[in-house]
């Protein structure tokens, strides 16, 4: 075999916790089935293949003559499977104890289901810290597959990166292969011939070249279920590689058993180097990109692009506060799974941990991500049941401050046996988390609006060419899914929370926003003060219900507040608002209420509702809070939560109002 170079050739297959169950099956008839027998039809070509646990579930549910196919191929020696965190999380942003065990879940599974057991592992989104190398190593793996670029922000050149190489932390040693950049942009985008070209360039004799990526790139992606499977761009690739004289396709495991390391390699922490530019806020983002386009208009890119460094991975947490307030809750909940070492369902709690790690609702690049509400809403849904679970055998206290996601300003908990609240103490006196248990509902899961890298391209951006004889990568498309206009993209002053006030001044011209101070706490209640603008307010859990009082002293003008409330349903058909027991329309829809003394947000989708009792009577407005993000198919509009507005005049000397927010189930008595 030393006569030609390896191909080292793998896929990485994950559909987001929380994704519906129509994309699951779009992306089985689209890519993964037509895939899988495509390469089953050609035993000689071994490849490697990692599947995300729950993926690989639903499929074998689902798809079980498929999946079938996979484990025959497993058997007889062509294909080789990747360990990785079992629902997919960043390992390097989880506890090293949530590491092994999410490590050792999905290998327990392979070997449970294809009786192999993984020795190489796939590093979501390929993050690497070498905090994660103890862990890998004791679950077993000996080798990983990262980025190229990892490598030339080290000093080595492409001309070494012919095979893998060792890293160690605190001794525990994990080999590293390095994927080809040039292959990532060629393969499927580049005709057939001229990927195997390339690939025949990268190494020679005894040498690999490493492709490894999303399997998604193969029938999901703009127009390549049609050039990857009806022109037959996956087949003619593979024959051409079987023919090859140069190449000869082995398994990761077969190569590294049979070749030594190139040597020692300390690698800082980086991702993939798209990353670099999306985890940098807009600004600076547009910088970089204007440096990157500077640099390769001049010819100088590929010397320099290991020096021209962006942001790493956890840059995410920083850039979205709704993302760090996820983490920080996520790793509370860890600590008390930990600590819950006796109880007899700990591996359900674990299971409902790990699935609020996948990571795809914390960070946003080419896809979604973090401004996908149904996909938060499934972290959600896995910390809220933990929680309620651990709230069962070790209760907490109804009232709790601290400062739970380490940004410098304390929090304040709320906490009932069915609902709770957390206030951040900045001023506004506002709630930006209120969950309920029954439900599972976080309803401040919203996302508030800022300003994006790409925003500055929405009003003029357009696709760009494929490549010659091929087509282009989603890397390389821009294009609007929707309409977009400048009013869409002007981001929040303030986030998007419930129950922040305003005071209007006579004729409705914002005369202050109200800053609040704590200044009591008892049972499930809180007291705020605001001096300047004399208005004292209490916010009290009560049951399922949620009630807020304010007491405002000599004032003129209009008192006003807004709630942000994050429903399931978000535009689609199932939300609607209800008068008098009256649908009147949508959450998609504007609403105006002249006197309302109750609201109802009804959503089928959740099977429950959100009651609004307001005494006195309120001016109600409601909109539909949207953002703009990319994805694979372009940029698009998505409903984040309904904005209410209540406006209340004051003409009296003292005014006190209040708000009821009553959360019921369906079937449950109002």
């Amino acid at each position: 075999m030393s006569d030609r170079a390896a191909l080292l050739f793998g896929v990485h297959a994950h559909q987001p916790a929380g994704n519906f169950p129509e994309v699951f099956e779009q992306a089985h008839a689209r890519c993964y089935r037509p895939f899988i027998h495509i390469l089953h039809a050609y035993p000689e070509f071994r490849f490697a293949l990692h599947m995300s646990g729950p993926l690989i579930e639903y499929l074998w549910t689902r798809h079980a003559q498929d999946m079938a196919l996979l484990a025959q191929m497993s058997r007889r020696g062509q294909l080789e499977w990747f360990g990785a965190g079992d629902f997919e999380p960043v390992l390097a942003a989880i506890p090293h104890r949530d590491r092994i065990g999410q490590l050792r879940a999905l290998s327990d599974r392979l070997e449970q289901r294809v009786g192999q057991r993984p020795e190489g592992a796939w590093l979501t989104e390929r993050v690497w810290e070498s905090s994660v190398v103890p862990a890998l190593v004791e679950t077993g793996i000996r080798y990983a597959v990262v980025d190229d670029y990892h490598f030339f922000c080290t000093g080595r050149s492409a001309a070494e990166l012919r095979g893998y190489f060792s890293t160690e932390e605190d001794g525990q040693r994990l080999d590293l292969f390095p994927i080809s950049e040039q292959l990532r942009y060629r393969i499927p985008f580049a005709p057939a011939a001229d990927a195997l070209s390339c690939l025949e360039a990268l190494a020679g004799p005894g040498e690999a070249a490493v492709y490894f990526d999303d399997i998604e790139k193969f029938g999901i992606w703009p127009e390549t279920w049609q050039w990857v499977y009806e022109k037959r761009w996956l087949a003619e690739f593979i024959e051409r590689v079987l023919a090859s004289r140069h190449l000869r396709p082995e398994t990761f495991r077969e190569f590294h058993a049979r070749s030594a390391s190139r040597g020692i390699v300390y690698l800082p922490s980086a991702s993939y180097i798209e990353m670099n530019e999306w985890t940098l806020p807009a600004e600076q983002a547009q910088r970089y990109a204007a440096l990157v386009r500077a640099e390769r208009d001049a010819g100088r890119y590929d010397a320099h692009k290991a020096f021209l460094r962006g942001g790493i991975w956890r840059n995410f947490l920083s850039r979205y506060p709704e993302a760090n307030w996820m983490h920080k809750r996520m790793l509370g909940l860890s600590q008390r799974v930990a600590a819950a070492a006796g109880q007899d369902d700990r591996a359900q709690l674990r299971r409902r941990l790990y699935a609020a790690q996948a990571n795809d609702a914390y960070w946003h690049g080419l896809f979604g991500g973090i401004y996908l509400p149904h996909l938060r809403r499934a972290v959600w849904r896995n910390l809220l049941e933990l929680e309620a679970r651990l709230d069962a055998f070790a209760p907490r206290p109804a009232l709790a401050r601290g400062d739970c996601d380490l940004d410098g300003i304390e929090e304040l908990f709320l906490t009932g046996s069915s609902v709770q609240g957390a206030i951040r103490l900045d001023g506004d006196a506002a709630l930006h988390e209120l969950s309920s248990y029954p439900l599972a509902q976080n309803f401040g899961d919203t996302l508030r609006r800022q300003r994006e890298h790409y925003h500055a391209r929405a009003l003029r951006g357009a696709d760009a060419p494929p490549q010659a004889g091929g087509i282009a990568s989603a890397h390389e498309r821009f294009s609007l899914k929707h309409a977009i206009g400048p009013a869409d993209l002007e981001p929040d002053t303030r986030g998007r929370t419930l129950f922040r006030d305003t005071l209007c001044a006579p004729g409705g011209a914002p005369a202050g926003i109200c800053t609040y101070q704590l200044v009591a706490t008892a049972g499930y209640s809180a007291s705020f003060a605001a001096p300047a603008a004399r208005i004292t307010k209490t916010i009290a859990l009560r049951g399922a219900a949620l009630d807020v009082t304010w007491r405002i002293q000599a004032a003129r003008g209009e008192f006003v507040t807004e709630l942000d409330l994050a429903m399931p349903s978000c535009d689609g058909f199932a939300g609607r608002y209800l008068v008098g027991g009256t649908a009147v329309c949508g959450f998609g829809q504007p609403l105006e209420l002249a006197d309302a003394g109750e609201l109802v947000l009804d959503d089928r989708f959740m099977q429950g509702r959100v009651t609004l009792r307001i005494d006195p009577p309120a001016r109600v407005s409601a909109r539909p809070c949207h953002t703009v993000s990319q994805s694979e198919d372009g940029l698009e509009r998505i409903m984040q939560s309904a904005t209410l507005r209540l406006a209340w005049p004051l003409d009296r000397d003292q005014a006190v109002i209040g708000v009821s927010l009553h959360i019921e189930a369906d079937g449950a008595p109002s």
